[in-house]
């Protein structure tokens, strides 16, 4: 018995770097499969109350598709509206861009003792024509990805939705075994992620508004830019409040002078932050989503590794997942309480 459960040990350490590399290689499978779920999940209370009506299985998939594509094409809008704000202002903005960045040069060249540029303009040298074109392949490249991964994540939401994927079949049939607790935990997993989901959105547009309206008080250029991407950021644990506040705090420097405004922009930034996602945040998810910190950090790198930008935002409520899993077994509940950043009493 020592020797097999040996065996397969050593053979569970073999099989998982294979897992993680075909989930890497086959990403444009995995992630709109993942994402999809997780959109599903969403979907699922509501699909649950439009059968209770009695009203058809397709008619209830096409309300769905009807309010992502509502939430699709307000999302669109917004971007519309930050295109249109930045290209309206983009030779004023270049203009106090390309002032700042001498004066930062400067300031170094005056330090180190060093000569950087000998006139001219600097974002002409840094944005250069050839490089321009270089990045333009790479940039189609990224929007048809993109949009390919779009289509499939439409699809498999439809194939979620419609149960031609059951997730809770795919749980009895595969790691539970047991009906009674396939339905058990699939519950479990629904209810928690919808949280998470439900919270993660209200905070990340909450803060979006915040710092939106942050830089509409202190007249930095693109407010409605600025929110729409301290939204999409937030949804990076730990990491995306931290970028969204560095970004917006660096273009602030190149909008406003070095003054108390400044400072009072940067501070109101920070504490729509600090309030949103480092108060209302923890509170709303309540005990049940209590995950060791060093478990979040390890968890972005390794699906940011993994899946890059869409594994760090789904990081987190694969987690979840994986922790309820983990949950249901006596062998991995310790495991499970490692990620919660709790131990077992008789280990206290």
């Amino acid at each position: 018995m020592r020797d097999l459960k040996t065996t397969n040990t050593l053979l569970l350490i073999l099989v998982l770097p294979i897992i993680f590399y075909v989930l890497k290689i086959l990403s444009f499978i995995f992630v709109p499969l993942v994402f999809s779920m997780f959109i599903a999940l969403l979907f699922l209370p509501l699909m649950r109350w439009l059968k209770k009506k009695k009203i058809p299985k397709p008619v209830s998939i096409f309300i769905v598709i009807l309010i992502i594509g509502s939430v699709l094409r307000i999302g669109g809008k917004l971007i519309q509206l930050s295109s249109k704000e930045i290209l309206a202002t983009q030779t004023d903005f270049f203009e106090k861009a390309t002032f700042k960045l001498q004066q930062f040069l400067s300031s170094i060249e005056g330090f180190f003792g060093i000569k950087y540029v000998e006139g001219g303009n600097v974002l002409n040298r840094l944005l250069q024509e050839g490089s321009m074109v270089q990045n333009f392949g790479s940039t189609v490249d990224f929007i048809g990805s993109t949009l390919s991964m779009t289509l499939m994540t439409a699809f498999f939401v439809v194939l979620w939705l419609g149960e031609s994927i059951n997730f809770q079949t795919v749980l009895n049939n595969t790691i539970l075994k047991q009906k009674h607790a396939s339905v058990k935990t699939f519950m479990k997993i629904e209810n928690d992620l919808i949280k998470f989901i439900k919270v993660k959105f209200i905070i990340s547009l909450f803060t979006g508004i915040g710092i939106g309206l942050s830089c509409y008080f202190f007249d930095v250029s693109f407010p409605i830019f600025w929110g729409l991407f301290a939204f999409v950021i937030n949804f990076i644990q730990m990491i995306g409040s931290f970028i969204s506040v560095l970004l917006v705090a660096l273009f602030a420097f190149v909008e406003l002078d070095p003054t108390s405004t400044l400072f009072f922009f940067v501070l109101s930034a920070t504490l729509v932050q600090v309030v949103f996602g480092g108060i209302l945040e923890p509170v709303f998810m309540g005990k049940s989503f209590s995950i060791n910190i060093i478990t979040i950090l390890v968890m972005l790198m390794f699906w940011g590794f993994i899946w890059g930008i869409p594994g760090m935002i789904m990081a987190i409520p694969i987690t979840v997942f994986l922790k309820i899993i983990l949950e249901q077994f006596p062998k991995t509940k310790i495991i499970a309480n490692l990620i919660a950043g709790t131990a077992p009493k008789s280990i206290i």
